[in-house]
């Protein structure tokens, strides 16, 4: 038992001494960024991302670190609605996948996981940033090779995805003031277009709202781009989407150019 808590400690004083680290490289004051920062590096990540929500809602991707490839796989899962990151949510622990180009893999994700792997993304590791029973949001690593993780990277992810909830919270109980305006970005800003275009779009195709989101993000999948622009599209008017595709003739008040 003494032995146990001599390692524990250990552990997290080397994950907090790369917590500063990436913090010192950056001249700047620990922030949420360089816990993920941190977990990239500490367990030979090609890059990490942070996905997060407020008040209970949909999680929403907030920070990406390493080459903008993994801000796109972050936020594929939300456009696909499937991955490691939902059933880390579901399962309120870790997934961890070695190898996305595996039949479980591809089984358990038929079109998140080939995605990943075309994209040169083989292994992806989620860690719950839990308070309580409470979920707050998902810790990911991305990694280019595939293999398992150690025992001693498993703990280390375990413990940065403490960290990031601990610099999550002020000491008023609130969201850090960094990551609150990542929020306001990703959920208010972003996201909140895109209810709405799934909300026009139920509207006109006579279908339920979660129908059309689907719908919206297979088109936005199908066509390479992002939930968000799409739904920004339809609600400017310049796009109109049927369950087939896309609607041949112009939106009502906008004219062939």
């Amino acid at each position: 038992m003494f032995w146990t808590g001599v390692v524990e400690q250990a552990r997290d004083a080397r994950v907090w001494a790369a917590v500063r680290a990436a913090a010192a490289q950056e001249h700047a004051a620990i922030s949420v960024r360089h816990a993920v920062l941190a977990a990239e590096r500490l367990l030979s990540g090609t890059g990490a991302g942070l996905s997060m929500s407020r008040d209970s809602g949909p999680r929403e991707p907030v920070l990406a670190t390493g080459p903008p490839l993994i801000e796109e796989l972050e936020e594929l899962q939300f456009t696909l609605g499937q991955g490691p990151c939902g059933e880390s949510v579901i399962a309120g622990g870790p997934i961890l996948v070695p190898d996305l180009a595996e039949p479980e893999a591809t089984g358990r994700w038929p079109v998140f996981a080939p995605a990943v792997v075309e994209r040169g993304v083989r292994g992806m590791f989620t860690f719950p940033v839990a308070l309580g029973a409470a979920m707050v949001g998902v810790l990911s690593v991305y990694r280019a090779v595939p293999g398992p993780l150690t025992g001693g990277e498993i703990n280390d992810g375990l413990a940065l995805a403490d960290i990031v909830l601990g610099l999550a919270l002020d000491s008023r109980g609130g969201v850090a003031p960094d990551l609150d305006a990542l929020l306001d970005i990703a959920i208010v800003s972003r996201r909140a277009e895109v209810h709405q275009a799934a909300g026009a779009l139920a509207a006109q195709l006579g279908v339920s709202v979660a129908d059309a989101l689907a719908r919206l993000r297979a088109h936005a999948y199908l066509s390479g781009r992002r939930v968000s622009d799409v739904a920004a599209d339809i609600m400017a008017g310049l796009l109109r989407l049927t369950f087939d595709g896309e609607d041949p003739r112009p939106p009502e008040g906008k004219e062939e150019g």
